[in-house]
């Protein structure tokens, strides 16, 4: 029988994410298996597994922590917003439609049974499953039929750690009001307070800490460093997003308002002298080395913000000079137009950018797989680098076609079905597309892509900024567990670990 143990958060953003891959990477570097679970998860970042099913990028980060394969059981329900008010109901790692909040609200209650067959599943072989919450367990107006923070607490018999941000301010009001709010046999399962994100010297919070003990009950086993750490955001809250600085090699990525896996670009994060930065006026656009229009939820209404907010006609105007990359979403928006026949998002039809002889079709039904490729560019900025094996993974709902004779593709898949058409994405002067996420993780093709931008304005790089980006993860996770292990109380921890009884 595993074992169980929840994070939880007084608010979004706490560091529910990380603690748990802190935590499921401190198990498996003990010899335990230990693999994530989180049974709702909202964010437009998302990820195919080998099996073909989509899940949440924060439990795959997870499980690449625990030293596992992840699968769709880690993350069984994912909503993917659409609006303000609406998202896409994935469970299972397949798409069941678009809902309202309301309508989700009441359809939430049959998902328990699905849940506990996915916990089941990673019982099947775990030691420990290591169980984040969401937003906060004292959301009123949530508690009800909750599926994701204390009711499922409840179900499984899980203690909880409780998270607050200190960085914030007002952490012993996010911890003791949490608990006040909290009926008394949830607050029973706190069994330990975590203050994450301080910065000083942690004996200056002693009287805070003494100050909890004694007005809780529940003891505080860990005082969590502000630890500035690069692995997956859960979503488009990201501080990332908000970034404006120019490098030396300057890649401006269009921030659409429903921009979804902008984790595709985070490989640039390592990369010395190369920068990201996030672009929502024409203004702000400038001239970069490179302009990536990157996937986004609501293909139809952003391509109508992108004409509305007039970046449509500034990307078209530095395409004629610069190169423009669009991925999945992106890549349908250089197109000559997007439909929408079955309103599989809002209905209708948009003009797209023209700038390649490709036309959408979006369809219910979602492409969900992962690829390996050749870059087969035959022109424009990416052509030294054709030949260059790449791997990724898809997620869209629709099907693009070429307008008239087909052009030169982007991408040549590997071991595709002889009777499908192996070429993705295409090419036409300074403009590519392709349906690949995931395009720069591959090797050091972060690295390899920057220095071509670079060498193209007379400068040369650092060659140790060509850290392969799987490996730079793994150093990650390692500062994640030895952060968690300087900082808390592991003894303390462990004796909190009960036995699932789902």
């Amino acid at each position: 029988m595993s074992k169980v143990i929840m994070v939880q958060g007084t608010m979004s953003s706490a560091g529910k994410s990380f603690l748990t891959a802190g935590l499921c990477r401190v198990f498996h570097q003990d010899g335990f298996r230990a693999v994530p679970f989180k049974s709702q998860n909202m964010a437009l970042n998302s990820f195919v597994t080998k099996e073909g099913l989509e899940m949440g990028r924060a439990q795959v980060m997870q499980a690449e922590a625990a030293g596992v394969e992840p699968i769709s059981a880690m993350n069984p329900i994912l909503l993917k917003p659409t609006s303000d008010t609406g998202s896409q109901v994935i469970v299972n790692g397949k798409s069941r439609g678009n809902m309202d909040a309301r309508t989700y609200f009441a359809y939430k209650k049959s998902l328990m049974p699905e849940i506990r067959a996915a916990f089941r599943t990673l019982e099947e072989n775990a030691d420990i499953i290591v169980i984040e919450g969401a937003g906060s367990p004292a959301e009123i107006n949530l508690k009800e039929n909750d599926i994701v923070n204390m009711g499922l607490a409840r179900a499984v018999n899980a203690p909880v750690l409780l998270v607050g941000d200190i960085d914030r301010g007002g952490v012993f009001a996010q911890l003791v009001g949490t608990l006040e709010l909290l009926d008394p046999e949830e607050r029973a399962r706190v069994t330990g307070l975590v203050i994450n994100k301080f910065r000083g010297d942690g004996s200056l919070l002693d009287s805070g800490v003494q100050f909890l003990t004694e007005r809780t009950g529940v003891p505080t086993v860990g005082i969590l460093p502000y630890l500035r750490v690069r692995l997956d955001d859960e979503d488009s809250l990201s501080a990332r997003l908000t970034r404006r600085d120019r490098a030396a090699v300057d890649i401006a990525v269009i921030r659409l308002p429903h921009i979804s896996n902008f984790t595709d670009f985070d490989a640039f994060d390592e990369v010395q002298g190369a920068g990201v930065r996030y672009v929502t006026h024409p203004t702000e656009l400038g001239h970069p080395d490179l302009c990536i229009l990157p996937g986004t939820k609501n293909t139809v209404g952003d391509l109508r913000w992108l004409w509305e907010s007039g970046l449509a006609d500034a990307v078209k105007v530095f395409s004629e000079t610069g190169p423009v990359l669009g991925i999945c979403g992106g890549y349908q928006m250089l197109g000559e137009e997007v439909s929408d026949p079955d309103h599989t998002e809002e209905g209708g039809k948009m003009p797209g950018l023209s700038l390649l002889p490709v036309r959408t079709v979006l369809q219910p039904e979602k492409t969900l797989r992962q690829s390996t490729a050749i870059l087969a560019a035959a022109e424009g900025v990416f052509v030294p680098l054709a030949g260059t094996e790449v791997h990724g993974y898809e997620i869209h709902m629709g099907r693009t076609s070429w307008s008239g004779t087909p052009g030169a593709p982007f991408l040549r898949k590997k071991g595709a079905d002889p009777d499908a058409d192996a070429s993705d994405g295409a090419v036409q002067g300074n403009v590519c597309g392709t349906y690949l996420h995931g395009l720069f993780d591959a090797g050091n093709l972060a690295w390899r892509v920057a220095d071509l931008l670079a060498r193209k304005k007379g400068i040369t790089l650092d060659a140790a900024g060509s850290t392969d980006e799987k490996t730079f993860r793994q150093s990650q996770y390692d500062l994640l567990a030895d952060c968690v292990r300087n900082h808390m109380d592991m003894a303390a921890v462990y004796a909190m670990l009960r036995e699932a009884s789902i």
